[in-house]
């Protein structure tokens, strides 16, 4: 099992805040607690905020704390034994391109990859430009990819 899951967007205010926190909660229930959570984005516009208000919102009705601080990727990141999960297309290709050489690209993962009924390719869509209903489909598609991702992060463990 990976040491470590991080989860990379644009900004780290909307949608990877948000896949952070609701992996915290699935891994305390589902008793994988010992794998660490964090999550951060490409660019460094909103180093040291909050999830954006509107994630927060969305996630406290689902009975889920926003409380990380945004920053931005860093080389430190891909040390260790790390899953990676990019929350659409274009933050997984960057992410493969900033990966330092000999990192396994095969820890480099798209989201919607752990739900079964995604299409391959899809991407966690950014509600940060919409209105609030954007921010409940995201957290409806974060909570689809949980229990992939969980079957994922126990086959790794062997």
């Amino acid at each position: 099992m990976p040491a470590r899951v991080l989860f990379v967007c644009t900004g780290n205010i909307c949608r990877s805040p948000a896949a952070h926190a609701v992996l915290e909660a699935a891994l305390r229930t589902g008793g994988l607690a010992a794998v660490a959570v964090d999550s951060c984005g490409l660019g460094s516009w909103h180093v040291g905020e909050l999830a954006d208000p509107r994630a927060r919102a969305e996630g406290a009705r689902r009975g889920l704390q926003l409380t990380h601080l945004a920053r931005q990727l860093a080389p430190q990141d891909f040390e260790g034994d790390v899953l990676i999960i990019a929350l659409d297309r274009t933050h997984l290709q960057a992410l493969r391109s900033k990966a330092p050489p000999g990192f396994p690209m095969d820890r480099i993962v798209l989201y919607r990859s752990f739900d079964p009924a995604s299409p391959p390719g899809t991407d966690v869509d950014d509600p940060y430009y919409d209105g609030d209903s954007a921010f409940v489909a995201m957290f409806d598609t974060l909570l689809a990819g949980v229990p992939g991702l969980l079957r994922t992060l126990r086959s790794r463990s062997g």
